[in-house]
């Protein structure tokens, strides 16, 4: 997902409006990397120097208590909550910068955090260990804690893997936040969504230029045959047949030409794409430590108040799963985004996506 402004961002979400795009977006974080020192991993793989690019949005008070973190998502940069940042331009933004601290975190293996591609070997390309959703967030909790001194956050709030990681948050650090948002993903990967990651990693690696992820020449042919196994997941079916891609595509634009642009989106190292398609798979709060594989009762140990915020129509993390893990979370708000645009409705897809998630994160946050 790779700035507001970049292709690689929107080769994930791809989704805002022509009247979204017109409005300015926040100004870059500052930019900043932590390094852990041999970090070991839950698969057992020590790494040793393991990269964390994150990001400064605000400044932190005396008492390091206004902070908020926002954890990526698939292929994400620290730009990627531009959609719920408080500006001149955009006074609806939910993050009012001049009284909160955000923190934006990159996942391992979006390319600038410790990577396939940027790691030496022995770990480098197809070698780098798959990192979990509960390795990205302990990686963090050390960077908050020993880099920023932040011993509290005011929230976690994330879309997508991002939501992932907000729940994952909630449980291996039950009271480290005051309240957790999870938008457009859930607490676990159920069969289904790994099903889907399954078909676009073996469109990818059909192709031979592959070569088992020792390849020398990116394998153009399986990026583009895993960006429309993307594109058919991504939108909801009605968004299709009500042609809203013409909103998100320049005008003159044909069907055809929309749909195949989707094999020239995904553009990066695809070890990278593959590695956080694995970290996605992977995700179960149930494995944490202390409940056995059981994600009903992971979920029941939360304590923290959560705003559950799936999207009526998401095909990557259908309304029916935030459904079943919600009855199981104490203190949960669910409320589903009314909106057609699937997926990407939890990233302000739309101009009433952006609306709804803002108007409902700062009544949340109590602003």
């Amino acid at each position: 997902m790779i700035t507001l402004r970049s292709l690689l961002l929107w080769s994930f979400v791809a989704t805002l409006s022509s009247a979204a795009v017109a409005q300015a977006p926040p100004p870059d974080p500052q930019q900043h990397e932590f390094v852990i020192h041999n970090f070991k991993t839950e698969s057992g793989v020590v790494l040793p120097e393991a990269r964390i690019t994150y990001g400064t949005y605000g400044k932190l008070n005396a008492a390091h208590d206004n902070a908020i973190l926002l954890p990526s998502h698939y292929m994400a940069t620290l730009t990627g909550y531009g959609f719920l940042v408080k500006t001149e331009k955009y006074p609806e933004g939910a993050l009012d910068t001049s009284k909160v601290f955000l923190v934006t975190s990159e996942l391992f293996g979006n390319g600038r955090s410790s990577s396939p591609s940027n790691t030496p070997e022995p770990f480098h390309g197809p070698r780098f260990p798959v990192m979990t959703i509960r390795d990205n967030v302990n990686a963090v909790h050390q960077l908050l804690t020993e880099e920023l001194k932040i011993q509290h956050l005011k929230a976690v709030i994330g879309f997508s893997m991002g939501a992932q990681q907000a729940f994952q948050w909630a449980v291996s650090y039950p009271t480290y936040m005051d309240r957790i948002v999870a938008t457009s993903g859930t607490a676990k990967t159920y069969g289904h969504g790994i099903v889907r990651l399954e078909g676009q990693i073996a469109a990818l690696t059909a192709d031979p230029a592959w070569k088992n992820g020792d390849y020398t020449d990116e394998p153009q042919k399986g990026l583009e045959a895993f960006g429309m196994v993307w594109a058919g997941w991504l939108y909801s079916q009605e968004w299709w047949r009500k042609e809203l891609w013409r909103t998100a595509s320049a005008p003159g634009t044909t069907f055809e030409q929309y749909m195949f642009s989707f094999r020239k989106r995904f553009n990066a190292d695809a070890n990278n794409y593959i590695l956080q398609a694995r970290s996605w798979e992977s995700n179960n709060v149930g494995n944490t430590a202390g409940f056995n594989g059981d994600v009903e009762k992971a979920l029941a140990s939360i304590k923290v108040p959560v705003l559950y915020m799936p999207s009526a129509t998401d095909l990557y993390f259908p309304l029916a799963d935030a459904q079943y893990e919600a009855k199981f979370i104490p203190r949960v708000e669910l409320l589903p985004i009314p909106s057609l645009w699937g997926h990407p409705a939890g990233a302000g897809a739309s101009p009433a996506d952006k609306k709804f998630l803002n108007e409902n994160i700062a009544r949340f946050m109590g602003n």
